[in-house]
Parts: C-alpha cells; sequence; structure tokens
C-alpha cells in the first residue's frame, strides 16, 4: 500500500481566500475571511472542502486534462453525484454519498429534475482516495479590514467592508494509490462502492476482480491516467475568493513529496513561522524525515520550489536534501515540473499502485 504524500505552501501577498461570510460591523455589511482562533491570535487558513472544490474545477475546466467529471442530482437538502466510479474520475478519487431521500419531497426533487445516468440499489458510499488538510497560514496573522464603497449609482454610496491577510499557508496532501481504481462493494459503510447495477457494469467492462478483497478493479494504465490527471490539476490550481480584486496565484508556490509505503506524512515539520519572519526552514526536520523513513520511500523525494519566494529558505532546504542519504535520489525545480516528474515516474512504476 503506498501514497503520494507532501506538504505544499501558498502564498498569499494580499489576499482573501476563503470566505465565512457577512457579519455586522460599522458598516452592517462585512465579508469575513475564515481565520482559527489560537492563544497567540488569529490563522487564516482555507477550508479542506475549499481546497478541494478548487481542485475539482480546476479539473473539469482544464481541456486538456482527460477528467471525466460525474453529474449532479440535487434533492432539497440533499445533494449526491451518479456515485460510479467505473465511469467517473472524480466519483473514484474524491469519494462520495449516495443515500436517496424517500421523503415524497425528494421523490419530487427527483422528477423534476434530469435523472443521473445510472440508478441505485440502496446506499453507496465510497472514501476519498484524496486527502487534504486545511491551508493554514504558518504564523498568527493580523487581518485588515478594508472600507469601500458602491458609488456609481445616483444617491448616497453603499459602504461595505472587507477583510484580508498576508501570510504564507501550508497544506498536506495525499493520494492513496492502492484505493485509487480499486471498488469495494463488502457491506460496510465506505466500503460499498459497488451496488449490484455498478458491480454488473465493472464485469460488463471487463474489470479485474478481486474476490479475496471484494473489489473490482480498473486496469493499471487507466489507474495510473486517473492519479496523474489528479497530480496535473494540483500543479496548475486554480481558485479562491476575491480574484477581481485581489488575484491571488494559488499554484503551490513550494512542495517536498514522495511516494511512500504507508500513509503516513513525514514532511510536515520541514517549514515554519518565527518571529518576524513569516517562512523558516527546518533542514535538521527534513534530513531526519529522509533518514528516519527513507526505508519506506518507493520513488525520489520531489522538492520544488519557485524563483523568487524566499529564496534562501528554498536554497537551504534543498542543500541539505542533496546531501542527506536519499535512497531513490531527489528531483529538484520548479512546483510544477517536479509534479510533472512525478507523472512521469508513476506512468514509468504502475506497480505502486497495488
Amino acid at each position: 500500500m503506498a501514497f503520494v504524500t507532501g506538504l505544499w505552501l501558498l502564498d498569499a501577498p494580499g489576499s482573501a481566500l476563503n470566505n465565512r461570510g457577512l457579519v455586522g460591523g460599522q458598516t452592517d455589511n462585512v465579508v469575513e475571511v475564515k481565520k482559527a482562533a489560537a492563544v497567540d491570535g488569529f490563522y487564516p487558513y482555507v477550508s479542506a472542502q475549499a481546497m478541494r472544490y478548487w481542485l475539482r474545477t480546476t479539473l473539469e475546466h482544464s481541456p486538456d486534462i482527460l477528467w471525466n467529471a460525474s453529474p449532479i442530482l440535487r434533492e432539497a437538502k440533499v445533494v449526491y453525484t451518479d456515485a460510479n466510479p467505473v465511469t467517473y474520475d472524480d466519483d473514484d478519487l474524491f469519494g462520495y454519498m449516495r443515500a436517496q431521500g424517500k421523503s415524497q419531497t425528494a421523490r419530487q426533487s427527483r422528477q423534476q429534475a434530469a435523472e443521473l445516468p445510472t440508478g441505485v440499489e440502496g446506499e453507496v458510499t465510497r472514501i476519498s482516495p484524496l486527502r487534504v488538510s486545511p491551508v493554514m497560514a504558518l504564523a498568527p496573522t493580523r487581518v485588515t479590514l478594508d472600507y469601500g464603497t458602491a458609488s456609481r449609482h445616483e444617491g448616497a454610496a453603499v459602504p461595505y467592508e472587507h477583510e484580508f491577510y498576508r501570510a504564507v499557508l501550508r497544506g498536506l496532501v495525499s493520494i492513496d494509490l492502492s484505493s485509487a481504481g480499486t471498488f469495494t462493494y463488502t457491506a460496510r459503510s465506505g466500503f460499498r462502492n459497488l451496488d449490484p447495477i455498478r458491480v454488473e457494469q465493472a464485469k460488463t467492462q471487463g474489470l479485474e476482480h478481486l474476490p479475496e478483497k471484494n473489489a473490482y478493479r480498473l486496469a493499471a494504465k487507466e489507474r495510473v491516467r486517473r492519479v496523474t490527471s489528479l497530480l496535473q490539476g494540483f500543479a496548475r490550481l486554480m481558485g479562491g475568493a476575491k480574484l477581481a480584486t485581489h488575484y491571488t496565484d494559488v499554484t503551490p508556490v513550494a512542495l517536498v513529496a514522495a511516494v511512500i509505503k504507508g500513509g503516513n506524512n513525514p514532511f510536515q515539520y520541514v517549514v515554519r513561522a518565527s518571529g518576524r519572519e513569516p517562512l523558516q526552514g527546518q533542514p535538521q526536520a527534513l534530513r531526519q524525515a529522509v533518514e528516519v523513513w527513507g526505508d519506506q520511500f518507493l520513488s525520489p523525494v520531489y522538492f520544488g520550489w519557485t524563483a523568487g519566494f524566499h529564496d534562501e529558505v528554498g536554497a537551504e532546504l534543498a542543500g541539505e536534501l542533496l546531501s542527506a542519504p536519499v535512497p531513490s535520489g531527489v528531483v529538484k525545480g520548479h512546483p510544477r515540473e517536479v509534479l510533472m516528474t512525478l507523472c512521469a515516474d508513476l506512468a514509468a512504476n504502475p506497480g505502486w499502485l497495488d
């Protein structure tokens, strides 16, 4: 069982990437950013849900990335996808829960909406092979409250306020490679990925049957294609609130990752903030991670750093990594370059997904 596991940084030079909604304030019209309260102050963050939404929409709107998005059905207060991982990439890698409502209102909602391609017998659920953390500021940050007005109309201007911040944010990401493209039909919450309708589809399409695991599995080439498409989307990530007035690039500005046996993330402590420094490298933590976990690495360590972003920190960490005993070597470059190399390495080593 192997995972693509890594840490990534997002540079927010003056941003409001994920908002929590309207509150009162002196104008009675304030949009606040999401921020976590701690004993030392407030940490702005992007929720894991928002991060997954950015990634999903990036994949859906990138015509040169092959990505099969699942259709969505809304019932009153319930929404779900087709929940068919055999057909749809995002049902496979993002997981799902589909339990159709039994009330009259739910039935009416289904009748009014376009029916999904596949029905369902009972409930189906799937634990997401993609795992992400909230993308959290490394240090407590003073949030700025900006005052503005809508004044292009006749009469008095309408005042409003919104929060924004300047910070470096850290996120963790992991992809369960053995789960990608493998669908179980065990009668257990999170593991009944396939109902009888989807089992028949898997048989018809010739998926490999794994009776000892109560599972069906896509061909290796298709499983690799889905994971590499996901990584390509991450490499060109788009999204965030207030783009019209803050325009923040949310692609990874720095990245440390590897294919590792098991789901632990050894890279989460390689950077921190301290005092007036918004970003500090922890080269001893990086070396320790490589020395302690190196026997679990299946791939090189992929180290991506964008020129112009805290170059001294990047150089310090890269120097430590290149001098460390990394069993499979180091791939160093821009974050997008190293992610593309990771994609190529996955294609060349489909056994990593077994």
